[in-house]
């Protein structure tokens, strides 16, 4: 059932998908990103899709997630001031995706991936909240 499924999450150690989701080993794609960034993973989603037969994705964030108290500054000044402006050219251009609302950060990763050209629109996507206290999901934006 889940083998044809991709859950793009955060890269955050709490999360454990796969127990989330009662899905065994093998039966899913897991792209982990910061913030679990569904623009972050679009390359990984279009190719899961075109190359791998992946015909649902799910969108997760978390509570409690470092990319809900930072913005593109902050981590734009801690980068400066701890490697430096030559480490911060490495990275220019490049975009944290942070959020303030969980919830609404899924909403609005679901939005763009249904507006996207390069996802079908027959794909099945879903958004969802994983709770770092509980290890409970729930639906959000669906």
């Amino acid at each position: 059932m889940y083998r044809l499924t991709l859950k793009v999450t955060c890269m955050d150690c709490r999360i454990e998908p796969a127990a989330a989701f009662g899905i065994d080993l093998g039966d899913a794609h897991v792209i982990r990103n910061a913030g679990g960034s569904a623009r972050e993973a679009l390359r990984h989603l279009v190719f899961s899709n075109q190359l791998l037969g992946t015909t649902q994705i799910f969108v997760i964030k978390h509570t409690d997630c470092g990319l809900s108290v930072n913005t593109n500054e902050s981590i734009v000044q801690a980068i400066r001031k701890n490697l430096g402006e030559e480490a911060l050219a490495d990275l220019n251009g490049l975009e944290w995706y942070p959020f303030v609302d969980v919830e609404q950060g899924v909403k609005d990763d679901l939005a763009f991936l249904k507006a996207s050209k390069s996802i079908p629109k027959e794909i099945n996507v879903s958004g969802w909240v994983y709770d770092v206290e509980t290890g409970k999901v729930k639906p959000v934006g669906n």
